[in-house]
């Protein structure tokens, strides 16, 4: 048997709001895949302008792909076009610049989790 192909129109999809804590403010992510065997994660995020999510830890690697906006990173900045990846356990921080949203592309290697230092 062949496993059933799966395709997701994401413009029909509406953005869920994440609160964090943490950062006091509101995230906002479309879920598209999670692999029941491996944890693996693909979702669309958006980092709202002047929100970063501050140094942080993850037990998994992630990489980012940026759809709009820059990404704001401990490491640089990175336009549409880019892709990100954060090694496991790497102390990072990433989101918007001061002025405009960010969306990206989020794909984890196995299930997520946030650490904050």
């Amino acid at each position: 048997m062949n496993p059933k192909l799966t395709a997701i129109d994401t413009t029909k999809m509406e953005w869920e709001t994440r609160y964090n804590e943490t950062l006091g403010k509101t995230l906002y992510r479309k879920n598209l895949i999670i692999d029941p065997d491996t944890g693996m994660e693909v979702r669309l995020v958006k980092y709202p302008a002047g929100v970063t999510n501050k140094l942080h830890t993850h037990p998994c690697s992630h990489g980012m792909y940026v759809l709009e906006g820059t990404l704001v990173t401990h490491d640089g900045q990175y336009g549409p076009g880019s892709f990100v990846w954060f090694p496991e356990g790497q102390v990072m921080e990433h989101g918007a610049t001061a002025d405009t949203d960010v969306v990206v592309l989020f794909i984890t290697n196995k299930p997520f989790e946030i650490h904050y230092k």
